[in-house]
């Protein structure tokens, strides 16, 4: 049974050839695209539902390559909003030990329904936040999360094994010991790991930092991941800061430490990488290890700026990620990719990132990052991951001499009016077609604050009080 969009007004395929169509069409079959083109859609006997576009430009599912979706639950608070990296963390640490089942479920749903709003149909979300005492299946409730959705998940099997008590920065009644992470590793990689095309789960292993696990865990992590098929993930090189931690307690740069570890290679990637030096991007590069480029979080952390022009330059394999929604503090992929257009400009130079080609790392580079071949752009026998945004917003007035620059450069595109994921709708005209919203946000709100009030109760803390020079903890 077909599906067919027509009436485009403008299609970015980022195909291989890179080819912009006007006046189109799209049919879907499937989870997969079957055909597409300009002027009149083929007619079929078979076509059970027909979308009329009415002008939109369609481009293909954004890929966000990183993030933490449990974190949607502390955006925006005060006590943290200020800080850098290391403080953020330790701040934070005391909110996430109060994480319930349902704090992660519905955390996950409301940060995957924003990305679908905004036109992502692809996430990977990195989980290592296990506090004792709760369920040892927090990670389960993200991918249940993501299946209500509809939306195309990679969950990463996070974990800490480096409690403060060894020299690490999370307190101890949040990390495990490197056998029980390795035995649920096994676990989820045997209960929803899906390899096969069009495949809406993959599972990844994410030891969470090299200042958060031991050098045990970040080997067994690589033996076990390179055993069962899957990738390896974590965050590199983000601050000054972990430089000098990893110089002081290993001797080496992060990614000298990381590639003694095991951690090279094309089913490796990184998040942020900011403070990668050319030689060591040319190491990836040769390597195939992959990056997720946070620009916003990167900013609001005050981290820097992520060398991603040299790293393109060089062939690494380069994806846009929101990170966490506590330093973002948003899961919204067309604000990211509008930030990757325009930090670079003053980082590198003004032709540095043509809205093209961040849209490309967007999709197609992320795509490559988690090593899939089926999204990322649209083309016969790809997924059918389409997103179309109108384009008769106020906003836009002006700007038509090129629609699809428009979604990086103003902010007349705001939301996605259609979204299909392999080739099932779920965005229509601008609303989630498997969540209530409105309950959604009621619940996320009083379960935001119940975390926060555990934790205030708990810790003696005020949460709610902006502190100069961020965490006071």
């Amino acid at each position: 049974m077909a599906l067919l969009i027509k009436s485009i007004g403008y299609i970015a395929t980022m195909d291989d050839a890179g080819r912009e169509l006007r006046d189109g069409w799209i049919l879907v079959d499937g989870p997969a695209i079957v055909a597409l083109g300009d002027g009149e859609p083929p007619e079929r006997s078979d076509i059970t539902e027909t979308i009329d576009a009415k002008g939109a430009l369609a481009i293909p599912g954004m890929v966000n390559t990183h993030h933490h979706l449990y974190q949607t639950f502390q955006r925006n608070l005060p006590l943290v909003q200020d800080a850098k990296l290391f403080d953020w963390l330790v701040g934070l640490y005391e909110v996430w030990r109060e994480l319930r089942p349902e704090d992660v479920h519905v955390s996950a749903k409301l940060g995957l329904g924003e990305l679908l709003l905004t036109g992502c149909t692809t996430v990977a979300d990195h989980f290592y936040v296990f506090p004792h005492g709760q369920t040892g299946e927090l990670l389960d409730e993200t991918i249940h999360a993501a299946r209500e959705l509809g939306v195309r998940f990679h969950p990463s099997r996070g974990s800490m094994s480096r409690g403060r008590s060894q020299g690490g920065l999370p307190p101890d009644d949040v990390v495990q010991k490197p056998e029980e992470i390795l035995v649920d590793s096994e676990r989820v990689v045997a209960k929803y790991h899906d390899a096969s095309r069009y495949s809406m789960c993959r599972l990844t292993l994410a030891p969470c930092s090299p200042f958060s696990v031991t050098d045990e865990l970040l080997i067994e992590s690589a033996k076990l991941a390179r055993t069962r098929g899957v990738r390896l993930h974590t965050h590199l090189a983000e601050t000054q800061d972990e430089n000098d931690f990893c110089q002081k307690t290993v001797g080496a740069r992060p990614l000298a430490y990381m590639e003694k570890c095991g951690w090279l290679g094309p089913d490796v990637w990184y998040a942020h990488g900011v403070w990668l030096n050319e030689e060591e991007l040319k190491l990836m590069a040769k390597t195939g290890t992959g990056i997720a480029h946070c620009p916003t979080s990167n900013l609001r952390l005050g981290s820097g700026i992520a060398p991603i022009p040299k790293a393109l330059e060089l062939g690494v394999p380069v994806g846009l990620a929101v990170d966490g929604s506590a330093s973002n503090d948003a899961s919204d992929m067309i604000r990211e990719l509008q930030m990757c257009t325009m930090v670079h400009r003053v980082g590198t130079g003004v032709e540095a990132m043509p809205a093209r080609r961040a849209l490309r790392v967007a999709t197609r580079g992320g795509a490559k990052v988690l090593g899939r071949d089926d999204i990322g752009q649209l083309a016969p026998g790809m997924a059918a991951d389409i997103v179309l945004f109108g384009l008769d917003d106020l906003g836009l007035a002006g700007a038509m001499h090129d629609p699809l620059a428009a979604l990086a450069f103003t902010t007349g595109i705001r939301r996605a009016q259609t979204v299909l994921v392999n080739g099932k709708l779920v965005v229509r005209e601008g609303r989630l077609q498997n969540v209530d919203t409105a309950e959604l946000f009621a619940r996320s709100n009083r379960l935001a604050a119940g975390m926060v009030e555990r934790a205030s109760a708990r810790t003696k803390i005020d949460f709610l009080s902006r502190r100069e020079g961020g965490s006071a903890v």
